[in-house]
């Protein structure tokens, strides 16, 4: 069987906002997988992690993750309870860099535990870069009717940060 990739939506910022949000999903495909260029408006670190939230959610709970990054110096793993798919840069990076991140949903309208996988890098022409993978899941078992994209610390995306979200069938 051949996968095919069908364009839902693409959203790319004409100004800095808070997050960047596909809603109304369509429920007929097998999986959904998002591509995200972002970059953060704070400033004072180099990177800021970007996270997901579903179905409109208000917090963190029933998401988990575990991940294996590099961050210039040295590497790691470890596991934390967001929705957290990378690092993005902020305004204490290189200027006018941007995060590569993919996040693949597999099963995303099933009545399971939704698992996902992402991997990303954060641009930086400096020491300190963040690239990562990571292993999330999110324990509930509703459909994902919709995603939020937005950095941990609350502040704005930039302008020219997009996403787009595609669905996967098998033909």
């Amino acid at each position: 069987m051949a996968t095919t990739y069908t364009a839902i939506a693409e959203v790319t910022l004409g100004s800095a906002a808070a997050n960047i949000e596909f809603t109304s999903i369509p429920q007929t495909f097998t999986d959904l997988v998002l591509k995200i260029s972002a970059r953060n408006a704070s400033t004072g670190g180099v990177g800021i992690r970007c996270q997901l939230r579903f179905n409109g959610a208000a917090n963190d709970n029933n998401l988990s993750f575990r991940r294996l990054y590099g961050d210039g110096s040295s590497t790691g793993s470890d596991t934390g309870s967001t929705g957290h798919v990378a690092w993005m840069p902020d305004g204490s990076a290189t200027a006018n860099g941007f995060s590569n991140i993919e996040v693949y949903i597999p099963n995303y309208a099933g009545s399971t535990n939704k698992s996902f996988s992402a991997d990303g890098v954060m641009e930086n022409n400096a020491t300190q870069a963040y690239m990562g993978l990571f292993a999330d899941l999110w324990s509930d078992t509703s459909a994902i009717t919709s995603i939020k994209i937005f950095a941990e610390n609350g502040q704005n995306l930039v302008q020219h940060s997009s996403a787009t979200l595609y669905g996967i069938k098998n033909s």
